[in-house]
């Protein structure tokens, strides 16, 4: 492995435990090049736990991550005391504390020289926003295409406040039929039932009854 393939190597197992620290909520997480202050490693990180399940958790997330992305299982010391635990990943040292402990030793002032910026709790690319179909499927589903009219937005009248008004029918649908009703029912049928009865029947009678012979 050549050394540009080396360091790309060292950054991209950087980045790997980095990620692994903020997935357990690992606090004051800081990165400094040490590859020009020893052999053994080119990278010490630090980060705190508050306390001793989170430094743990914090440490079996290293070790997890790191596994997973091929890299040789990481050598860990201090797991017990959960105080101060060490992930020992080769080119990367990573160092779990508690707060008093890291304050108390203070590694930075030993490695520090040389820090990394990092890019901590990168954002995760957002899911494109889905619009909402469900009238478009309806219109489908009943056999007609969907027009312009369909994407106007309902007002809070509904539907029925985008509609055209129109005047009510009552007055041109209602009293003509009612008049005519009464026209064609009631004076016709009057005037066939009782006048014209009338007159045949007196003309019948004065006919048939016999004129009456004047007294001698």
């Amino acid at each position: 492995m050549n050394e540009t393939s080396a360091k790309k190597d060292t950054q991209k197992l950087q980045r790997i435990i980095v990620d692994a620290l903020e997935d357990v909520k690992a606090q004051e997480i800081v990165v400094f090049d040490t590859e020009e202050m020893s052999a053994l490693f080119e990278r010490v990180i630090i980060a705190s736990g508050t306390s001793n399940r989170q430094t743990k958790a914090l440490a079996a997330s290293v070790r997890d991550k790191v596994k997973e992305a091929g890299y040789a299982k990481p050598r860990i010391e201090g797991e017990d005391n959960g105080e101060w635990i060490i992930v020992d990943c080769g080119s990367v040292v990573a160092h779990v504390m508690q707060p008093t402990i890291r304050s108390y030793y203070n590694l930075e002032e030993i490695w520090g020289d040389k820090p990394v910026r990092l890019k901590l709790g990168a954002p995760k690319p957002a899911e494109p926003v889905r619009k909402p179909v469900a009238k478009k499927k309806a219109n489908v589903s009943a056999g007609r295409t969907p027009t312009r009219r369909d994407s106007i937005p309902v007002g809070p009248m509904g539907s029925e406040a985008l509609k055209p008004t129109r005047k009510a029918p009552a007055k041109t649908s209602g009293k003509p039929v009612a008049k005519s009703a009464v026209k064609s029912s009631a004076k016709p049928a009057k005037k066939t039932a009782t006048k014209p009865a009338t007159k045949s029947a007196t003309k019948s009678a004065t006919k048939s009854a016999p004129k009456a012979k004047p007294k001698a």
